[in-house]
């Protein structure tokens, strides 16, 4: 049994994600029609003029589920556990079992439009059923000092970790499929880094997610007949943050939080910004407003379509460098990194500047 087999067999994963995905996404848009999950056009934040059924989170949720089920129960799994680390598979049913916990508060907060901070505290609460069920940062050590996964610092760092990635996902939500082909590319980003270190179970994981949200995307693209709704988005980004310190053994922690920071850039800078714009202006932090990088691009005329293709380049452009970096070619990786971040940089203070 090779390694080669085991990369055959994440990619049949993938195939079976997509398929599920793809194929449960009519019957998510029949069942939010029925149960009134409908994203109408109600103010100026939204893009879109009709209304749209908003469950697809129930496809990518049922792609990603019902995928790891198959492959853990068929031979597919025989190519991952000779190389897993020890209680990787106890770990992803545990990020799984949060997964479904978060995905049942997302379809809660579609329908009846939850309060932010309710919102928040159930997304605490699913982050640490993850925790104590042991998905968690790894052991770490700053400046001297060690921290062991079962200290308050740890479970700190990790709820905090959990929520910050969530939202990030939900917040890039804005654009139709920029938030499927964002994390998508995420998880294929963080799942190949993954498979360069040896970390079978996250590579398995990782391109199953991307399967089941690149399964949506067909239906999700400009002009979109399904969005995947807040499920959808908090699932990914859930899962995302829980996976990615899935596998990492003692000693991993550092890398295992930088990756997915960086494949995540375009989340991560929109996010920021969007804390220092409301926070300048003496707002709340989760007001929704209609200045994020995805709106700034449509309103100097880009089109949906080219934004997202644009900002889909960004995120391919971290992804590689998160690649690069794992494979220790640190000066290559700053370089990209530095290339992505001056174009988004650009995006973001340069729209009301067209003249210049």
């Amino acid at each position: 049994m090779t390694t080669g087999s085991a990369l055959f067999a994440v990619i049949l994963c993938f195939a079976v994600a997509f398929a599920i995905s793809i194929g449960l996404t009519p019957v998510s848009m029949r069942i939010a029609r029925r149960a009134g999950l409908i994203d109408t056009p109600k103010d100026g934040r939204r893009m879109h003029k009709q209304p749209i059924p908003c469950f697809g989170g129930l496809a990518i949720f049922a792609g990603f589920m019902l995928a790891v089920l198959i492959c853990e129960n068929t031979a597919l799994w025989q190519f991952f556990s000779p190389f897993d680390i020890p209680g990787s598979q106890a770990k992803l049913h545990s990020a799984m079992i949060g997964g479904a916990l978060m995905f049942v508060i997302g379809v809660v907060d579609d329908r009846f439009n939850l309060r932010a901070i309710v919102k928040l505290i159930g997304q605490v609460a699913c982050a640490a059923v993850a925790y104590f069920l042991g998905v968690h940062i790894p052991d770490f050590t700053i400046f001297g000092w060690h921290f062991g996964s079962d200290s308050a610092l740890s479970f700190i760092i990790t709820i905090v970790w959990i929520v910050a990635i969530t939202n990030m996902i939900n917040l890039v939500d804005g654009l139709d499929g920029l938030a499927s082909g964002v994390a998508g590319i995420a998880a294929l980003a963080i799942g190949y880094s993954a498979y360069i270190a040896g970390l079978y179970t996250v590579a398995f994981s990782m391109t199953v997610l991307a399967g089941a949200s690149f399964g949506f995307l067909p239906f999700n693209f400009y002009p979109a007949k399904s969005f995947m709704g807040d499920s959808g988005a908090m699932y990914l980004g859930f899962m995302l943050a829980t996976l990615s310190i899935v596998g990492p053994a003692k000693g991993a922690a550092v890398m295992a939080v930088i990756a997915p920071v960086i494949v995540l850039g375009v989340p991560v800078f929109d996010m920021a910004f969007a804390m220092f714009r409301r926070t300048r202006r003496g707002q709340p932090i989760f007001l929704p407003d209609k200045e994020h990088l995805h709106h700034q691009l449509t309103r100097i005329g880009i089109g949906q379509r080219r934004s997202v293709l644009m900002l889909y380049g960004i995120s391919g452009i971290m992804g590689i460098a998160a690649i690069v970096l794992s494979r220790h070619f640190y000066l290559e990786a700053i370089g990209l990194i530095i290339i992505a971040v001056v174009f988004i940089t650009v995006l973001i203070w340069g729209w009301d500047r067209t003249k210049e």
